[in-house]
């Protein structure tokens, strides 16, 4: 069978890039068990060398082990989240208690970790260089948190946990794929459809094409995607569907029967616990917390203080005006949470003259990636070149050689744009290869150049969920999707402009409250005039965004901003709640503790949330952002006052802070500590005042 499996044999399209055609889901596990074992007896061959233990040796030949794993772990991941069909979904959940159990094994070995201890015990004396010391102290560091030091029935139990864990996770990013997957709004008639624009309308009779209703003329679908659901709260007439809608989209996990994540959830908050108490710490915030910027709950807290009672007074006030909206077109009853996009909309049309019927054909997806490569091309002298010729998992994906301005080969980007019933919900970057130079010895020519492990190059992708245009027709994307693709792109560039040496801190490997940083200091760039000037172009006559409209978005851009920092806080604060708890057992009503404490924390009613804890992926999908989700707000900190800085020059592409930026931010990786990566680029520790001023939660200076 290995013979046969693509996944094992040498990859030999151009970049080393997978055989996406030749691969069936029945290849995986016959692949993970190869690669597993080889992975093992790598890690056997360091552990057991008679040689005593020094960097090389132990640490960078640590890091360069597992390479064949790692892609084929990269490959599946990448396709279960953009790709999958029910096979792929039955191999996740087979494998997902194995690959757990796998990882075990290697930050469980004992002999493994007794060499990098000792090294780590004795770092000021071995002569490293800075990044050297830094991979030494984060491989150190990621053992322990792995449970390297437990003894005996501790070290039984936490590899227990941390299987089950995985199982749990995988079936909670499964049950909401399925929720989003079963629900659909069929919209038939023109009083069904009535307030929809025409860029919504084609975009729910594009999403009936792809669900077979082609034949169906008059058929026009709403689903979960984001990019429909949004715009049809904003803009449909019919108060009873946008309910409809808003109870489907808010109720994604809640439903009795298989894909039911309420005792799911509490599940996977009794095994975090649990793995938090294995490792010494009262809560799993604690454990979480204590490998980030912030460090501590109270840090965390500070940031919440700074903004929450700033938010709920601007969204209280904009809510007063909302309600007087709605009065004054003679509708009576207190504005409900389906209500509000609906308003606002009225609201900012009325105040700002800004109608997204008349923004959406300036915001063209084509010209939208042209803009930011544009941006890219001006900051950092990228330059991206279209390979149709390159294999993908799917003909959405676009896929181009990024090189430098002197013609070196970057790496290879990947951009899959559109929602689909096969891909999960949301925006994200991932990687089918890090950037480093830390390659096999035998990269020559030896079994792992064969299998096209030598290359240093990144293979980064990103996704998005936007509605597709109907056939010959753009893709229009609001502002708000404009700055997903935005932001996005900056995890992908955090990717590409990676130079590292080393895998494990290559990219986006960093601490969890840094790597929103590149990505949100991004979205920065597509508000900036020059940029619309350039790529903000009308749909149908080419004609540049009239400088009228851009002006009166730019007076727009804090409206509304209460409603969405609201929002946000109140999941973020969920999060570190739930997380927080030192209880054995979680609430025994999850739904019912949520919604208590945010009672009690004043959020309005008509507010609602970004994500309820029975769908939310950031933190019951994997362990990423558990206890982690207050990190957009705390790299926004970064983001705004680093932004400052291009004010500051004059220049929103000075060549200088461009240079720092790369070279601190974007290619760094983790081989610096985050706080002295900002430094180095700002010249100075942020301060809070320049998020507060871009959310207008504090006025500008006079």
């Amino acid at each position: 069978m290995n013979d046969a499996n693509p996944l094992l044999q040498t990859w030999t399209a151009p970049h080393g890039l997978p055989p996406f055609a030749d691969i069936r889901p029945g290849h995986f596990e016959p692949a993970f068990a190869a690669a597993m074992q080889a992975h093992l007896q790598e890690l056997q061959q360091i552990a057991g060398q008679a040689a005593a233990a020094d960097f090389d040796n132990t640490v960078a030949a640590f890091d360069r082990s597992g390479r064949l794993l790692a892609r084929v772990e990269a490959v599946f991941s990448n396709l279960t989240a953009s790709q999958t069909s029910a096979e792929l979904q039955a191999v996740q959940r087979r494998m997902a208690a194995p690959l757990a159990q796998h990882d075990s094994r290697i930050y469980l070995n004992a002999a493994l970790f007794e060499r990098i201890d000792a090294l780590h015990r004795r770092r000021d004396a071995l002569a490293l260089t800075a990044e050297q010391r830094r991979l030494l102290e984060r491989v150190h560091l990621d053992f322990v948190r792995a449970g390297a030091r437990l003894q005996g029935a501790d070290r039984e139990r936490y590899a227990a946990v941390m299987a089950e864990l995985a199982e749990r996770t995988t079936r909670f990013a499964q049950n909401v794929l399925h929720d989003e997957n079963a629900w659909r709004l069929l919209l038939r008639t023109e009083d069904e459809l009535a307030g929809l624009p025409d860029f919504v309308r084609a975009a729910a009779r594009q999403a009936a094409v792809e669900r077979g209703l082609a034949d169906d003329a008059q058929a026009h679908v709403i689903t979960l995607s984001r990019s429909l659901v949004v715009p049809f709260l904003t803009y449909s007439t019919r108060r009873d569907l946008r309910r409809e809608a808003w109870t489907a989209w808010t109720s994604r996990g809640e439903h009795a029967g298989d894909s039911d994540n309420r005792e799911l959830a509490r599940t996977i908050l009794r095994l975090r616990q649990q793995q938090a108490r294995l490792h010494g710490h009262a809560s799993y915030a604690d454990h979480a917390l204590a490998d980030t910027m912030a460090g501590s709950r109270a840090a965390v807290q500070r940031l919440f203080d700074e903004v929450w009672s700033r938010a709920l007074a601007a969204a209280q006030q904009e809510q007063q005006a909302l309600q007087q909206q709605m009065q004054a077109a003679g509708e009576t009853g207190p504005i409900e949470a389906w209500d509000w996009r609906f308003w606002a909309e009225k609201v900012r049309q009325a105040r700002y003259a800004v109608d997204d019927a008349e923004v959406k054909p300036y915001f063209q997806l084509e010209a939208m990636v042209q803009a930011a490569f544009d941006c890219a091309g001006r900051l950092f002298g990228l330059r991206f070149a279209p390979r149709a010729d390159l294999p993908v998992y799917h003909p959405d994906v676009k896929a181009y050689e990024v090189s430098d301005a002197a013609g070196r080969l970057l790496g290879i980007f990947m951009q899959d744009n559109f929602a689909r019933a096969s891909k999960r919900s949301g925006a994200w970057m991932s990687s089918l290869r890090w950037q480093n130079r830390n390659t096999p010895a035998d990269g020559g020519g030896g079994r792992h150049a064969a299998l096209g492990l030598a290359a240093e190059l990144p293979v980064i992708l990103n996704n998005n969920n936007f509605a597709k245009g109907a056939p010959g027709e753009p893709t229009l994307l609001s502002l708000d999707d404009a700055r997903t693709l935005f932001h996005e792109f900056g995890h992908g560039l955090h990717g590409l402009l990676s130079n590292v040496t080393f895998d494990r801190l290559s990219g986006t490997q960093v601490l969890r409250d840094f790597v929103e940083l590149p990505s949100q200091m991004f979205e920065h760039w597509l508000a900036e005039p020059e940029v619309l000037r350039r790529h903000a172009r009308h749909c149908g006559s080419g004609e540049p965004m009239p400088e009228a409209l851009m002006q009166r978005l730019q007076a727009a851009h804090r409206f509304n901003q209460g409603y969405e920092t609201v929002r946000y806080t109140a999941s973020a604060m969920v999060d570190m709640a739930v997380h927080a708890r030192t209880e054995a057992e979680p609430p025994a009503d999850l739904c019912a503790w949520e919604a208590d404490l945010l009672r009690q924390a004043g959020l309005p009613p008509a507010v609602g949330q970004n994500h309820r804890l029975v769908h939310f992926q950031h933190l019951f999908a994997g362990s990423s952002y558990a206890a982690g989700y207050y990190v957009y707000l705390w790299a926004e900190v970064l983001d705004a006052d680093g932004y400052e800085a291009f004010r500051e020059a004059g220049n929103p592409f000075d060549p200088r802070l461009a240079e720092r930026l790369r070279q601190f931010i974007y290619g760094s990786g983790n081989t610096l500590e985050p706080g002295a990566a900002y430094a180095a680029f700002r010249g100075r520790a942020p301060t809070v005042a320049p998020l507060l001023r871009k959310r207008g939660l504090l006025p500008e200076p006079a």
